[in-house]
């Protein structure tokens, strides 16, 4: 995101989401306190997801988001212009982000922890007859 302007954000944050999860794992997302998120009405309109935000100055409000960005300041040191990486360097941090094992995970990788959330809900998803279904 070149931008940390509000409608920017909010386009951005709905775009990917309406394109990648599952409806089922759709629900809502908390925010911090962070300037980006002014336009969080038109994010909730785009995706009908409900937008909460953190208390200032309470972290361990968000604490994933937290600990990720831990993660992320061993590629990316704080301050750092993320504009100055290709989507394709950016890319690559995720992924070797999402194969990283985590204690939390019993040390199972968050890439496989999500595999195994999506065949979960594929195993309960109730197939209608004569509805086509996206793959």
């Amino acid at each position: 995101m070149a931008t940390r302007a509000a409608d920017v954000a909010a386009s951005a944050f709905a775009g990917a989401l309406n394109a990648d999860p599952p409806v089922a794992l759709e629900k809502t997302l908390t925010y911090d306190q962070g300037k980006e998120m002014a336009a969080h009405k038109v994010f909730t309109s785009a995706t009908d997801m409900n937008v909460y935000f953190a208390d200032p100055q309470s972290p361990w409000q968000r604490g994933t988001n937290e600990n990720t960005n831990g993660l992320l300041r061993q590629y990316f040191p704080k301050e750092t212009a993320l504009s100055g990486y290709t989507q394709v360097e950016l890319n690559a941090v995720a992924e070797r982000l999402n194969a990283r094992p985590r204690k939390t995970l019993s040390f199972a990788t968050p890439k496989e922890a999500f595999s195994k959330l999506l065949a979960e809900l594929n195993e309960n998803l109730e197939i209608k007859p004569g509805v086509a279904y996206a793959t």
